[in-house]
């Protein structure tokens, strides 16, 4: 979100001695990079690939709101293909290399209709749209249209918060919710490009858990905060819906060149989203969700020392011994000296469910 980006730190940047050279390196990427992303346009219009706006659940305050979306060009399925069956059969059985097919489309305008009031913005780099309108609605939730020029309106459903809503929920994806060890580099290859959807499976229990969660605290947001690319946003909102999570904002990212990386950081998304929540909502609590096969633990961890009076509680889905080897080992648990804040640790959503019941929040 362009408006409300984290400033860089000095460390985020090429030692002094080597700025120079780094920022050249860097600028020939950029160019390089939309070289390639050039010749795939034209690659797709000549297939005669289709613009499509795509939307995606957002979320606000009684003031402004939040809108996600992504402009690209896709294929359509051939007709009578598996595919085809496959999209009318609700898309639950596309094999995952498919959602990375379409090219976006840079820096295109994009209409945002919602509340009364139509803004126009501009996609980024990677086509994609994540902007915030000031406008004045009730909670509850809201429909925002987004068009870009040559496609068709896309309606995102946007969740208004209450003002004096106390809790929200932050739940990582990957092993967390849904069971992929993706740090296991040929597993991760093949859930992305090669599983179809229906072969991705839940955590046991943690849909159960988030259900409880929010029939105990009905006006809760819930934001699923994953490193996942936004290419997989449509799998994974169908993946939630299958195996009845609760509906939420999905906050991913975006695979490509920073003005200083050859590739986005997932820890830094997963910090500067976590800031940009305590910012937006300054009197609500957080119930953060991961797991420790990755590095949820610490970035929550430091997340509690900065902002202890802010979270409720942090619930840590434990890998199994197998889990953990093929992923690489366990991650480290982060520091917990001096918190307050209650860690909850348990292989799945049942255990969770019963030390969360202790502490109240169920």
């Amino acid at each position: 979100m362009a408006s409300q980006e984290q400033p860089q730190k000095d460390s985020d940047y090429p030692a002094p001695n080597n700025r120079v050279q780094g920022s050249q390196t860097f600028r020939l990427a950029h160019r390089v990079s939309d070289t390639v992303n050039h010749l795939r346009l034209k690659t797709a219009r000549r297939w005669k690939f289709a613009p499509q706006t795509i939307a995606y659940q957002g979320y606000g305050s009684t003031e402004w709101v939040r809108i996600l979306g992504r402009v690209v060009l896709t294929s359509k399925p051939t007709p009578g293909s598996r595919a085809e069956q496959a999209a009318q059969n609700g898309n639950q059985n596309i094999r995952g290399w498919r959602a990375f097919t379409s090219v976006p489309i840079q820096f295109v305008e994009v209409d945002i209709e919602i509340g009364g009031t139509t803004t126009r913005v501009h996609a980024d780099r990677g086509g994609i749209v994540d902007t915030v309108i000031p406008v004045q609605l009730t909670p509850g939730w809201h429909t925002a249209m987004l068009r870009a020029e040559g496609t068709e309106p896309a309606e995102a459903k946007i969740y208004v918060i209450a003002p004096d809503t106390s809790l929200g929920i932050v739940s990582d994806i990957d092993d967390t919710i849904m069971v992929t060890a993706l740090p296991r580099p040929f597993l991760a290859l093949w859930n992305t490009f090669v599983l179809n959807e229906r072969a991705r499976m839940a955590t046991p229990g943690m849909a159960v858990l988030m259900d409880r969660l929010l029939v105990e605290h009905p006006e809760a947001p819930v934001i699923y905060l994953s490193t996942g690319p936004w290419n997989a946003a449509p799998t994974l909102a169908r993946f939630i819906t299958r195996n009845m999570y609760p509906s939420g904002t999905l906050l991913l990212t975006d695979w490509g060149l920073t003005h200083d990386r050859w590739f986005r950081s997932g820890q830094d998304h997963k910090r500067r989203n976590l800031e940009l929540l305590a910012k937006e909502f300054p009197n609500m609590r957080w119930l953060l969700f991961g797991d420790n096969g990755q590095h949820d633990e610490a970035i929550y961890s430091q997340f509690a020392q900065a902002h202890g009076d802010r979270v409720a509680a942090i619930g840590i889905r434990q890998l199994s011994t197998g889990e953990a080897v093929l992923a690489g080992g366990h991650s480290e648990t982060g520091d917990h000296t001096g918190s307050n804040v209650p860690w909850v640790y348990s292989p799945d959503g049942a255990g969770m469910a019963k030390r969360l019941q202790e502490l109240d929040l169920l």
